[in-house]
């Protein structure tokens, strides 16, 4: 095992896992706040050695990604520290949806119930457990919106200073999310892609020297939260997978540790091994994963970001081999939709489930609808589709189109005759 190159861990207790192991070739490094084989430059990620873990054991923990505490890199007594304790959100059984779409079984993944209403809570909880046993003081990352409100909130519970970095030009429901918790907030002129640059080099400087990026440094075990999406969806259902998952497609991360979760679950003896599909979901404006797998490629190229799902909007994705790995391993596809298809889905979804997507939201389901009514889809097999984010931040995209239906005179005869009308 290779001695991991950065700052030495302050705590040893990382639970079940053993070792950062390069995803091409497999060289194995000490556990470390390193992201990059320097023998290949592939990407690291957590290595376990699992002992048994029970259903029942998982079903006793608490109502949040700590039940799965056994399978993460975090210590055992990780719920009774300050954090935000995400996850366990609804899984939504979404009959009038599935009706409308022609489906047997369909339901809703609604991760906008955790603390700062989006899937980020729950990789950020894993980050701040990493950065407290690395000696961090301070929690980074580049953002498109939705992670640096979810740092901002983690840290200030963890009693840790918080720098963020953002692509200047967001909705502004987010900049006032990641800052309104203290911290910094600083802007930058240009891409996520380019913030994202930034924050590498910022790493290497002494202004970086302490600091935890969630999302650079701390990559490996920060993307380690997106497996408690797949524990839950198999718990919530029953202990059993779904038969389809459409999953949006930002770095392609979250795809690609869902599909790690899943097998987790298969190797422990927890669900039944049987076939699913993974189904990834871009915005056609910001879409090379789509591109490269209609062109049957197994790279891609990188695009500059022009959508409304601001979230979704990283043109040069680090996961994007691998998600077309899963997706064809699987059986499934990579599809996109245009802008007015996601504010179309964002409607359907609330029109018929009560449930308000932000716009990444509106993509799954825009992808959802679109494979649906042009019979790419299995209409019997079971389905599930992740909201990562609640609507209430991105309100701009549907303002135009959620207006009062009338404005009348307080009076019974203006109310009739508007219903007339």
């Amino acid at each position: 095992m290779v001695l991991a190159t950065h700052t030495k861990p302050a705590t040893t207790d990382f639970g079940a896992a053993v070792a950062l192991s390069c995803r091409e070739c497999g060289t194995r490094y000490d556990l470390g706040p390193d992201f990059a084989c320097i023998e290949c430059f592939g990407p690291l990620e957590v290595a376990y050695e699992f002992g048994p873990v029970s259903r029942e054991q998982i079903e006793a923990g608490p109502t949040s990604v700590w039940r799965y505490r056994a399978l993460l890199p975090v210590p055992a007594d990780v719920a009774d520290k300050p954090n935000l304790a995400p996850g366990w959100t609804k899984l939504v059984r979404a009959d009038r949806l599935a009706a409308e779409l022609g489906l047997r079984s369909l339901h809703i993944k609604d991760d906008s119930g955790n603390p700062t209403h989006s899937f980020k809570d729950r990789v950020v909880a894993i980050a701040v457990e990493a950065a407290r046993n690395f000696g961090f003081h301070t929690l980074s990352c580049s953002s498109t919106g939705n992670l640096a409100g979810a740092v901002t909130a983690a840290a200030a519970r963890a009693g840790l200073d918080a720098c963020v970095f953002i692509p200047a030009d967001l909705e502004q429901a987010k900049v006032v999310m990641g800052s309104v918790y203290g911290g910094r907030l600083v802007g930058i002129e240009g891409t996520y892609d380019e913030v994202n640059r930034f924050c590498s080099e910022l790493i290497g400087d002494p202004l970086g020297d302490k600091w935890g990026f969630v999302n650079v440094n701390l990559r490996p075990y920060y993307a380690e939260g997106s497996k408690t999406l797949a524990y839950e969806i198999a718990e919530q259902l029953g202990w059993r997978l779904p038969e389809q998952i459409v999953i949006p497609i930002a770095s392609g991360s979250q795809l690609t540790k869902i599909d790690k979760g899943f097998a987790e679950l298969i190797k422990l003896g927890l669900v039944e091994d049987r076939p699913y599909k993974v189904i990834g979901a871009q915005a056609a404006g910001c879409a090379p994963v789509a591109t490269a797998f209609r062109a049957g490629h197994d790279v891609i190229k990188p695009v500059k970001p022009d959508t409304i799902a601001k979230s979704l909007a990283i043109g040069n994705p680090a996961d994007a081999p691998y998600v077309l790995d899963i997706v064809r391993r699987t059986g499934g596809v990579v599809e996109d939709v245009t802008d007015d298809q996601i504010v179309d889905a964002i409607r359907l979804l609330a029109r018929t489930e009560g449930i308000f997507a932000e716009t990444a939201g509106g993509v799954t389901v825009g992808v959802l609808t679109k494979l649906a009514r042009e019979g790419r889809l299995d209409p019997e097999a079971e389905t599930v589709v992740l909201n990562t984010g609640d609507g209430l931040k991105t309100l701009d995209a549907v303002a135009a189109h959620a207006r009062p239906s009338a404005v009348i005179r307080p009076s019974l005869d203006a109310f009739r005759a508007t219903v007339a009308e």
